[in-house]
């Protein structure tokens, strides 16, 4: 009886775990520009694989008696849901750098200019320069420093 449960539950969860992945293909050939197509791509990877590995780990435990390989696959699907995300927003983030503008729903763009996307994009000035962030976070802490000590040194006096 149990064997029968375990069955039908990992069989559904496959099943969704698939409407997921056909779902986010379909996606990827029929949404317009390359932000919508990464976002059913995203929702293939996570929904599909939170599903697929739901199942997988209820057919390794009750089917298989393998704890080792539930353990194997549910390394696997964490692993899928950091590095998933991460890579789509970084290719979001690359395209907006290179200037690629998003398009609304009529294909007309969102942003006026490519430049507007990459300046969207950068998290700091175009004239940054590598360690300005140190220098500035050194000269605050040298601030505090001093009227730290300069309160410490007035209130014992």
């Amino acid at each position: 009886m149990i064997d029968w449960i375990v069955w039908s539950v990992s069989w559904v969860l496959l099943l969704i775990g698939c409407v997921f992945v056909v779902t986010g293909a379909v996606g990827m050939i029929r949404m317009p520009d390359l932000y919508t197509r990464l976002h059913a791509g995203s929702v293939t990877d996570t929904g599909g694989a939170i599903f697929i590995s739901l199942a997988l780990i209820l057919q390794s435990v009750f089917v298989f008696g393998s704890a080792m390989a539930a353990i194997k696959v549910l390394l696997i699907m964490f692993f899928t849901l950091f590095t998933a995300p991460t890579a789509s927003h970084a290719l979001a983030k690359t395209a907006l750098l290179s200037g690629l503008v998003p398009v609304d729903i009529d294909g007309k763009p969102i942003l006026d200019s490519p430049e507007e996307a990459t300046l969207m994009a950068r998290s700091r000035t175009a004239d940054y320069q590598s360690g300005q962030d140190a220098e500035v976070i050194l000269e605050e802490t040298r601030k505090h420093r001093k009227t730290r000590s300069s309160h410490s040194d007035g209130g014992n006096s």
